[in-house]
């Protein structure tokens, strides 16, 4: 009987642990698919070739503060705003996570 809790604990937590891997998994490929977007104007893998402000390697929380005063009207943009606005805060974590790991 033992050996029988001792399994089921196990597998449990061995299920615990791999759903939490494919959740980190799921949140790095959303962040990823999200921001394939943005490189449209900023450039491949966020190093823009011309004016546009690169955004490659970008710390984190500097992306998450500054989508988030685009989103607000708080900060000053011409497109900027409008991309911002259609995010919510976990997808401008995900994305801003992604982006500094490039």
């Amino acid at each position: 009987m033992k050996r029988m809790h001792l399994f089921a604990a196990t597998f449990t937590l061995a299920a615990a642990t791999l759903g939490m891997t494919t959740a980190v998994q799921a949140d790095v490929s959303r962040g990823a698919l999200m921001a394939t977007t943005c490189f449209a104007c900023h450039g491949t893998d966020g190093r823009s070739p011309g004016a546009m402000p690169s955004i490659y390697g970008y710390p984190p929380e500097i992306m998450m503060h500054q989508l988030k005063a685009f989103r607000n009207g708080t900060r000053p943009a011409t497109v900027m705003d409008r991309h911002a606005t259609g995010y919510t805060d976990e997808e401008i974590r995900l994305m801003a996570e992604y982006l500094s790991t490039l």
